[in-house]
């Protein structure tokens, strides 16, 4: 009987690819809340709050304006839409994508009411940027200060 050598790289390498997988699975139908069904990505968000408003930034690239519907409340802001895919193998071919397809929605809790009749939005190279003025209230709500 021969010895053969065990050579685990391998091995860990297939048990990190199953680990990739899995947590691409679980991001992509979930975001930490609720029943997720149907959802493919959730996009990130940059959030700026400044005196006098609130900023978003958003990355949803390969998408045309048309495709998002952005609702803002005085409280939250609501971004959905479809990334639609662009091209199929044809004649018996294959493709590999790690681009995400599909559905998507989020929904950003604000840290201070707005003005949402007066939001402002821009889409361009992939990147929704997004200008929310506060109400008059929260720009002169008085903060409370703890003395050391």
């Amino acid at each position: 009987m021969a010895l053969v050598r065990w050579q685990p790289f391998p091995e860990l390498d297939t048990l990190q690819q199953q680990m990739n997988r899995l947590f691409d699975e679980l991001t992509a139908t979930t975001d930490g809340g609720g029943d997720r069904a149907g959802i493919s990505f959730v996009p990130p968000v940059e959030m700026e709050e400044t005196d006098d408003s609130i900023h978003l930034r958003l990355e949803i690239p390969g998408m045309e304006a048309k495709d998002l519907d952005v609702r803002v409340t005085a409280e939250s802001v609501a971004i959905s839409g479809e990334r639609r895919t662009e091209s199929q193998s044809e004649n018996g071919g294959w493709s590999r994508t790690e681009f995400r397809y599909g559905k998507f929605e989020r929904v950003i809790p604000l840290p201070a009411r707005v003005e949402n009749t007066q939001a402002q939005a821009e889409y361009q190279e992939g990147i929704l940027n997004l200008t929310l003025p506060k109400v008059e209230d929260e720009k002169e709500k008085p903060i409370k200060v703890n003395i050391g």
